[in-house]
């Protein structure tokens, strides 16, 4: 009996035609001078096809953006449709760049040029100097603030021993309390 079963393969499903084809139809079908949207594109195929895949909606999401980004659809206020034929091609963003004019045969063109400034002129009689290391601010400094040091105290403070010095406490950050004056008391 077993040998029986696995002999005999399950009936072939039924396969759905390409998800171009499919949204194609429903557009045809639903026939929306204005175009059909997302919405009622899926209900008509809903309809009309069974067994769609769990993922249906990602699905034609996904063929609708890419079929209008190939300009297979035009989109007009959230409305799908086919192109019209003898609308012009859409224009791109930005200034359409200049014709370009043909070079006669045989013509070498030059390397292009470099990016950035070009380098200062070099004197060919001056002798030549051994190589330096370049610093990164041309001085002989770093770069930046220095760090600051810690404030120490004298070493004659009776809280370190003899020799080492221990921090000074310092004032707290910020600008201090402004100093009220004291209120006169009016007499009778």
């Amino acid at each position: 009996m077993a040998t029986e079963e696995s002999n005999n393969p399950a009936p072939p499903a039924p396969s759905l035609p390409q998800y171009p084809e499919m949204i194609i139809a429903a557009i045809e079908a639903l026939n929306d001078e204005n175009g059909s949207n997302k919405s009622a594109i899926s209900k008509y195929i809903e309809s009309t096809y069974r067994d769609l895949p769990a993922a249906h909606p990602t699905l034609l999401a996904h063929h609708l953006n890419k079929m209008k980004q190939n300009g297979e659809l035009a989109m007009v206020k959230n409305n799908f449709m086919k192109p019209d034929p003898n609308a012009p091609p859409k224009r791109g963003r930005g200034r359409p760049p200049k014709p370009k004019v043909p070079l006669p045969p045989g013509t070498v063109l030059p390397p292009p040029r470099p990016r950035g400034r070009p380098p200062k002129p070099r004197d060919p009689f001056a002798p030549l100097s051994p190589v330096k290391k370049k610093s990164p601010s041309g001085s002989g400094k770093p770069r930046g603030r220095p760090p600051k040091k810690p404030k120490v105290a004298d070493s004659a403070g009776p809280p370190g021993a003899a020799g080492i010095p221990t921090p000074v406490a310092s004032r707290p950050r910020g600008r201090p309390p402004k100093v009220k004056p004291p209120v006169a008391a009016v007499g009778c």
